[in-house]
């Protein structure tokens, strides 16, 4: 489903995403939504993190990477119908790419046997009894009987359009179709420059983007530093004003009280010059000295603490008047460093690069698609009472070699797939627990999990032995 998603979307968005957009798409059968208790936005959720993993890659890498999983799948490009053999037994016809399979009634999954195009000569129906010749002469043939009459036509269409495409994949390229391969390559090739080269330069504009964010950070960082280095200075400028205010008035309190003092000791000497006249003046003035020298010596004391405030003020003063010089040589240093690195920050976003004009999967063919020529001798031969043949000869050394490039190719394509394996194993483990229920189909392909089976190595064990040998297992079912 997330691979559907980037070949119709493109790479995924976060600013562009919006939540629920998925559910409008056909992208899971409804078989497996209702066996699962998920709602659709949980699906969308699992979907939307697997396409956000496919960033880079494009509608035709994307169109091609669901086919190889779809073509995995047992059930994959197999047109079942209903037949039976000499003994009556119901079974399944599988006609697909390779050839054709016979399933049991109750299995749709692992065939029993299976009869290769490599080793099929000729199709010919007559009613509901179909006759195939094989290859080897001195096999039997290979006869079953159709359900209905109306679908021998369509059964016998079906195996002369997978035969002809199963002979147009093994006969060797011709010149034109080489230079159809060629010519696709070189065009993947350019796309593939293109690609890297558009990469390179979202990632120069991502990074451009990112030095901007971390600049205009700095700069905020700098203008708070500015505003509160403002604040401090201004603060300090507040605190020298008021000591200096302070020390203007304890001045003037000490100049007072030395005024006061000048005038005890003046108000002393008249008393001590009065005190002579007569001895109660004397007594009277004794007490009046002893009270004034009292008087006297605190305004003294308190002259000489409003003297040592006014010093200390006048220190702190000082130190005020320092600590605002600094903070305006801070400022200053903050000021000349912010403009020195507005002047030298250079051009944040590269040139815009044109992109070229984006290709749809359905305005051209997809690179190494073979379209060659119908060959003459796939053509049906009309028979006048209802006698329907195909004669099918291939060609078993091409055949052979190419069947053996085409394995070569599958177990390459398995062997980089593991890590997309190891994924749907995770997410399968993960929902194993919201599984609702399991059908007769789960069941089976269970079962064919545990004993390491897949649809290749099941293809691979029914097609060993002889063509007689799988003719009279068929017989006997």
């Amino acid at each position: 489903a997330s691979y559907a998603v980037q070949a119709k979307y493109g790479d995924y968005d976060e600013s562009t995403y919006k939540p629920g957009m998925l559910a409008s798409e056909d992208l899971l059968p409804q078989r497996v939504i209702d066996q699962y208790q998920m709602t659709p936005e949980m699906w969308e959720d699992r979907i939307k993190i697997w396409y956000a993993d496919h960033r880079g890659m494009s509608r035709d890498e994307a169109e091609m990477e669901y086919l190889k999983i779809a073509q995995d799948l047992d059930m994959y490009g197999v047109n079942y119908f209903p037949i039976s053999n000499k003994k009556d037994t119901d079974l399944w016809l599988g006609v697909t790419a390779l050839g054709l399979n016979i399933y049991e009634k109750e299995n749709k999954l692992t065939p029993k046997t299976t009869f290769p195009w490599s080793e099929i000569r000729h199709i010919s129906f007559d009613d509901k009894k179909f006759t195939i010749k094989p290859v080897d002469k001195s096999s039997p043939n290979f006869i079953f009987f159709s359900t209905k009459v109306r679908m021998n036509k369509l059964i016998l269409d079906l195996c002369i359009g997978n035969h002809d495409l199963f002979m147009r994949r093994r006969k060797p390229d011709t010149m034109e179709i080489q230079q159809m391969k060629s010519q696709a390559k070189e065009e993947k090739s350019r796309r593939q420059i293109e690609r890297n080269k558009l990469a390179r330069e979202k990632q120069l504009r991502e990074a451009a983007e990112r030095e901007k964010c971390v600049m205009e950070q700095r700069l905020l960082q700098y203008q708070e530093e500015i505003r509160l280095s403002n604040e401090a200075l201004r603060r300090s400028e507040e605190t020298a004003d008021l000591l200096a205010e302070k020390s203007r008035v304890a001045e003037e309190e000490a100049m007072l009280l030395s005024q006061k003092a000048s005038e005890a000791e003046h108000e002393l000497t008249r008393i001590r010059l009065t005190a002579m006249k007569t001895e109660e003046e004397k007594v009277c003035l004794e007490r009046k000295t002893r009270e004034a020298e009292q008087l006297t010596a605190r305004l003294v004391d308190e002259s000489e603490r409003r003297a040592l405030e006014a010093n200390r003020l006048k220190d702190e003063l000082l130190k005020a008047r320092m600590a605002e010089k600094q903070a305006k040589e801070k400022l200053l240093e903050f000021l000349s460093r912010n403009a020195y690195l507005g002047s030298s920050v250079p051009a944040l976003y590269p040139n815009p690069v044109s992109r070229p004009g984006s290709v749809t999967p359905l305005d051209m063919d997809p690179p190494g698609v073979e379209v060659p020529p119908e060959p003459p001798i796939l053509s049906p031969a009309p028979c006048p009472d209802l006698l329907v043949p195909y004669d099918l000869v291939p060609q078993t050394n091409d055949m052979r070699r190419l069947s053996l490039e085409i394995e070569k190719e599958r177990v390459e394509y398995l062997e980089k797939s593991k890590h997309l394996q190891d994924q749907l194993r995770d997410l399968r483990t993960e929902i194993e627990v919201l599984k609702v229920g399991e059908s007769e189909l789960d069941l089976l392909h269970e079962e064919q999990v545990r004993q390491g089976e897949n649809k290749y190595s099941t293809l691979k064990k029914v097609k060993s032995g002889s063509t007689k040998a799988r003719v009279a297992f068929f017989e006997e079912l």
